[in-house]
């Protein structure tokens, strides 16, 4: 047991209890394990402090909204609430967490001034129980899949209202928490609002004793891609009568297959425009090209050399799609990534394909695949599927104004949503 709100006893099932004790114990040696982590990379060594929430970021006075997404996908599309917060309560201070070094560099170039980014905290009873005191958020916001026990346990018990949106279960949490269904149940009770990204994941979080309010994906309703206009003007006049494939967000493996596709197209071979998902692999990208007899050049080195541009910059993505005839979705070529978000390419009316491996956004693609848009692209004959794809122009653009009307209809309809959300600030 252990205190709840107005100080009554909460009695936890003993799955729950496990999961702190376990976590408890393995807590005195986060710090190792973080530093280990942020010499290979994974974490940021100055910001090593927040994980842990030991930070000295002050918190402002007044209501505070806690936002959290895991990585860059579920952070950007916290975005237009966060938007939304500082344009209709200005009071309102905003946190944002995320875990990732490359979601933290990101937000930092795309949150509003009045918004505080921190580094998620380890989900251990004392990092937790810290993080709640020192933040004293007002409304905590999960986005997808975010279910930190002893995060969400300790905002309830300090009474911070909870909601969790754009809610989705993999198959595999779906039934790790099948199996344990009381603690399922405490947890998702203690949500004052739960959003189901779809009819399916809504199902599953009903299953689990959840009580969901209806169906919003925040993965609809965001703002298209920033792009710096100028720019756009200058990179149009270079690639003024070319055809441009852009191929977006790639991840090691992908670059080499890509490359090996684009070496075999016969004829007049369209503009490559690699970015890179980590901008730091952009001089290996080149090296590999290269290797394979390609001329590239690389965005941060300012050269543009030969047929082949690395995209090695940060913040850039709405540059290409917006001079892109054509855009290969990436993440989607190889398994165990799961695929990337075709809807900022739609936004921009920018034509798509994607390869087969998309569980990360298997829903938004099944329901452009409904509606007749998108198109696929076989990691096994991808020369083949882009040459196919880029040689019918018309098509493309037919495909291009269809994407961006559904998904004007979809952000639409995912901005109410946000407007449930925004009535449980104070």
């Amino acid at each position: 047991m252990s205190p709840g709100p107005g100080g009554r006893r909460v009695i936890r099932p003993d799955a729950l209890n496990l999961y702190r004790a376990a976590t408890g114990l393995l807590e005195p040696v986060a710090p190792a394990l973080l530093a280990h982590r942020a010499r290979k990379g994974k974490e940021d060594p100055a910001r090593l402090a927040e994980r842990l929430a030991r930070a000295d970021t002050p918190r402002p006075g007044g209501p505070l909204v806690w936002l959290h997404g895991a990585s860059v996908g579920e952070t950007l599309s916290i975005l237009p609430l966060v938007e939304r917060l500082r344009a209709e309560k200005p009071e309102v201070t905003v946190l944002v967490t995320s875990g990732t070094t490359t979601s933290a560099a990101l937000l930092a170039k795309r949150l509003p001034p009045g918004a505080i980014h921190q580094y998620a905290p380890i989900d251990a009873p004392g990092a937790a129980r810290r993080f709640i005191a020192r933040w004293k958020p007002d409304l905590a916001v999960f986005v997808e899949s975010e279910l930190w026990p002893n995060l969400l346990l300790e905002a309830k018990a300090a009474g911070t209202r909870l909601a969790l949106v754009s809610a989705k279960l993999s198959d595999r949490s779906f039934a790790r928490w099948s199996r344990r269904p009381d603690a399922a149940r405490q947890l998702l009770s203690g949500f004052d609002l739960i959003l189901a990204q779809d009819a399916r994941a809504q199902a599953r979080f009903e299953a689990l004793g959840g009580q969901v309010a209806g169906e919003a994906d925040l993965k609809f309703g965001a703002a298209p891609l920033p792009v710096d206009e100028a720019e756009l003007s200058k990179q149009r006049v270079i690639f003024a009568g070319k055809r441009v494939l852009v191929a977006a967000s790639t991840h090691p493996g992908e670059d080499e297959l890509v490359l090996a596709a684009y070496a075999q197209m016969s004829g007049d071979r369209p503009h490559l425009i690699i970015v890179p998902r980590h901008i730091e692999r952009g001089p290996a990208i080149a090296e590999e090209a290269r290797w394979r007899g390609l001329a590239a050049g690389l965005r941060s080195g300012g050269t543009s050399a030969g047929s082949i541009l690395v995209a090695d910059t940060l913040g850039e993505l709405g540059l290409w799609y917006r001079l892109a005839d054509l855009a290969l979705i990436c993440g989607s070529l190889l398994p165990d990534i799961g695929g990337h978000n075709p809807l900022e390419a739609a936004r921009v009316s920018c034509p798509f394909v994607r390869g087969p491996h998309v569980e990360n956004w298997r829903s938004v693609y099944d329901a452009l695949a409904e509606a007749g848009i998108g198109g696929y692209a076989d990691d096994t004959d991808l020369c083949d599927d882009l040459s196919g794809a880029l040689a019918a122009p018309d098509r493309l653009g037919d495909d291009a104004a269809r994407a961006r009307a559904y998904v004007d209809a979809r952000d639409a309809e995912a901005r109410a949503g946000l407007s449930r959300i925004l009535e449980l600030v104070p």
